[in-house]
């Protein structure tokens, strides 16, 4: 999944969800190559019944292949937040892969990305409404991008699931592929998501 240049995230339609599961597919042959489950932990589903989700603390687990089980490959990990978040990207042994760091008074929902040494290796930028977001190096070089695909009206207006394509410009080292991946995970899971 990781050697991949782009990916199809498909979110699981459900009406009045708590938590929830994307597929991650080959766009090329739509083959499941992985899936990202939120994990936010008991007392913090329920809260989510009384308290806005983005400000409560939350886990998203992806794994390879097609069944949510064993250890993830990667996890993406935020605590409580107000205004602006620190997302960790961890190893399955919970070291830190990097982090994501919202910027203050964004007004097209950017985010930094920082590697493990905590160098800036990427800004997420992008339009909510269009729902179309790059991922640029520091030079302002597109490193890749997320786009999303409309799935039809219905399932657009009744549902919140959302269908997407996260892909890169070049082929990246397994680590530069896990931060831009979960980047592009995070943009939905979450940075937007309602409460």
């Amino acid at each position: 999944m990781l050697d991949m240049q782009s990916w199809f995230i498909r979110e699981h339609v459900g009406m009045l969800k708590l938590t929830d599961t994307y597929d991650i597919l080959d766009p090329d042959t739509n083959e499941q190559v992985g899936i990202a489950k939120e994990n936010p932990g008991g007392l913090m589903t329920v809260l989510r019944l009384a308290v806005n989700k983005q400000m409560l603390p939350t886990r998203v687990d992806i794994y390879e292949g097609a069944v949510a089980e064993g250890r993830p490959a990667f996890s993406i990990k935020r605590g409580f937040t107000l205004l602006r978040s620190k997302i960790d990207i961890l190893s399955p042994e919970g070291e830190v892969l990097g982090w994501f760091k919202s910027k203050m008074f964004s007004l097209g929902g950017a985010f930094r990305v920082f590697d493990a040494q905590g160098n800036e290796v990427a800004l997420v930028q992008g339009n909510w409404k269009g729902w179309d977001f790059k991922f640029l190096d520091g030079s302002g070089n597109e490193l890749g991008c997320v786009t999303k695909k409309w799935s039809g009206i219905g399932k657009e207006l009744f549902t919140s699931a959302d269908n997407y394509i996260i892909s890169l410009n070049t082929e990246p080292d397994e680590a530069m592929a896990t931060l831009l991946l979960a980047a592009g995970l995070a943009i939905d899971v979450i940075y937007g998501e309602g409460g």
